[in-house]
């Protein structure tokens, strides 16, 4: 499994709080989302079927398009996939989100912690809905399979592949940049679940080298 972080939006550049705000890809991260395609080919085999799950968010939609296009896989939305919500801060400004947000504690309830934003998901909440989308994907025995999210859900995506409990989450965090491919595998002798690579960026590098 290749789990995707999608590239460059436009809400990024704009300094804009994400979660469930529909902002689309910018140039700069339509030219990573081909990159992030020509990388995933050089990996699968051209003969390989290939399954192709995507947030149904704009941005990592887009990307999953031009994957698919190139992959000859068309993508499966799934609103399960999406970042973590941030409810009335969603397409404000970072400053905005800053001035009202409760951090979690250093030490106690983190996973069921409201943020303190009208209408945002617990991290809990967040989890468990990444973890039901994630063991609907692995139900399917097809061979090659990519996940196009966003760089929130990474660390449940990780957690729910390896089998963690959620509640191990609570402190941990697995970084994955933007237009950054994950690859997870299972292996044949000892059926281990692996984490290849983790937030693998070479193939956004002027080389544009291979994932392998």
């Amino acid at each position: 499994m290749y789990v995707i972080a999608h590239p460059e939006s436009t809400h990024h550049v704009d300094g804009l709080v994400g979660g469930w705000y529909d902002s689309p890809l910018t140039p700069a991260g339509l030219r990573a989302a081909a990159a992030i395609a020509e990388a995933l080919r050089a990996a699968i085999p051209a003969h390989a079927e290939v399954e192709l799950y995507s947030s149904d968010l704009q941005r990592a939609a887009q990307a999953a398009d031009i994957i698919g296009e190139l992959l000859h896989a068309p993508p499966i939305l799934d609103p399960r996939l999406r970042e973590k919500s941030y409810g009335e801060a969603e397409g404000q400004t970072q400053e905005w989100l800053r001035q009202r947000f409760i951090t979690p504690p250093a030490i106690g309830e983190r996973m069921g912690h409201h943020d303190g934003i009208p209408g945002s998901e617990t991290m809990g909440a967040f989890g468990e809905r990444i973890y039901t989308a994630m063991h609907a994907i692995e139900q399917s025995t097809c061979e090659h399979q990519i996940v196009v999210t966003h760089g929130g859900v990474i660390t449940f995506a990780v957690g729910s592949w390896t089998r963690l409990p959620i509640d191990a989450l609570a402190y941990a965090r697995f970084h994955a940049p933007s237009g950054s491919i994950t690859e997870l595998r299972v292996d044949d002798y000892f059926h281990n679940r692996q984490v290849v690579r983790l937030g693998n960026t070479r193939h956004l590098e002027p080389s544009n080298a291979p994932l392998g």
